[in-house]
């Protein structure tokens, strides 16, 4: 176990260090004429392979945090069945929902949040930051209860940078940014439905207003002096929008793909609306990081969480086939803990269509 932990809290290091510039991760979320209600997200890291999985908790199953010196914080027994898609280690849920509907992320945020200072007498309920998800979707249905449960677990990092705020949403739609600055929680309403990385969440909702100028269409056409000045191309009223990959960037495209994207009719449509929009954001590996060749794009996987009908969709960078699984098609009394890889084989392939 010894050797266990201290890869785990290495490896967890090797994330939530210092190479941040290497996180990109974009939240959107969309509801559909039926009322279906959907969070997606892309997930990046550019220094290597995330070794990811999804992950089934099953009722009632046992479950402890880990401190930065071992398995030894907060203990809890799982009281809603959860399925969640992990990095690094399958405690490390970064995205996932349960059973009665309640979804939850986490998104790095480096150098904008600090925790309480690690202390190991309070080993007994402290609880690490990359276990947060876990801990969230394992034991509360809603957003009030995890409002009321956080204000009695000591919030760590594993490392000492800190550096993950978290989206949390129930099937209603309603939905809250959580983040810890200077020990203390705070929760604020997401009503632009919108999440990316650092600074601070009301500081994007700031941000928005450098560009009140940008809408859906095409400008009109207006003389300036004595010289006609016409559109060039459509979408000519979007003129402006940032492009780049910096996490305020990425924070204003997807706030106004988001808000003009068409309404759909079902949750699947909804989801498939979300794989779209996020495609926009697929961040290339060079931009990244020119030296790994190894992998095919930054973005290591989307997902798209219906939380209407509780279910998961992902695609990978390795294959951009769209797989889902269905919570309601498992029980949760029976079934057994378990962590897969999201890819079975890690290589692109493309299928030939046979023309007769």
């Amino acid at each position: 176990m010894r050797e266990f932990t201290k890869g785990l809290l290495l490896g967890a290091t090797a994330i939530v260090g210092g190479a941040y510039q290497a996180v990109a991760c974009t939240g959107i979320s969309l509801t559909a004429a039926d009322g279906s209600y959907v969070q997606a997200r892309t997930i990046e890291w550019s220094r290597g392979e995330l070794k990811s999985e999804y992950v089934i908790i099953p009722r009632n199953e046992s479950l402890q945090s880990y401190t930065p010196t071992g398995l030894n914080g907060i203990k809890w027994r799982a009281k809603y069945g959860t399925v969640g898609m992990a990095v690094v280690e399958k405690e490390f849920i970064a995205e996932g929902i349960n059973e009665k509907g309640l979804s939850a992320g986490l998104f790095f945020f480096p150098q904008y949040g600090s925790y309480v200072p690690y202390n190991s007498v309070n080993d007994n309920h402290t609880l690490a930051d990359l276990q947060i998800v876990q801990w969230m979707l394992t034991t509360c249905a809603t957003i009030d209860e995890v409002k009321r449960a956080v204000q009695d677990v000591a919030i760590i990092g594993l490392e000492t940078s800190s550096v993950v705020h978290w989206r949390i949403g129930e099937p209603s739609g309603k939905q809250v940014v959580m983040e810890i600055v200077d020990g203390k929680v705070h929760f604020y309403d997401n009503d632009v439905g919108v999440l990316t990385n650092a600074p601070g969440f009301e500081w994007h909702l700031t941000n928005l207003n450098n560009y009140v100028n940008l809408h859906a269409g095409d400008a009109a056409a207006y003389k300036l002096g004595d010289v006609q000045l016409t559109p060039i191309g459509g979408s000519s009223a979007m003129l402006g929008l940032p492009g780049d990959f910096t996490p305020p960037s990425r924070f204003v495209r997807a706030a106004f793909f988001r808000n003009t994207a068409p309404q759909r009719a079902t949750g699947l449509d909804t989801v498939l609306e979300c794989f779209h929009l996020l495609n926009n954001f697929d961040v290339p590996i060079a931009i990244e990081n020119p030296e790994n060749k190894t992998l095919p794009s930054a973005t290591q996987w989307t997902s798209a969480i219906d939380l209407t009908h509780r279910k998961i969709y992902y695609k990978t960078a390795y294959n951009s086939s769209i797989r889902c699984i269905d919570l309601q098609s498992i029980d949760f009394a029976k079934v057994q803990y378990q962590s897969h890889p999201l890819d079975v084989v890690q290589q692109e392939s493309v299928e030939n269509i046979d023309i007769k």
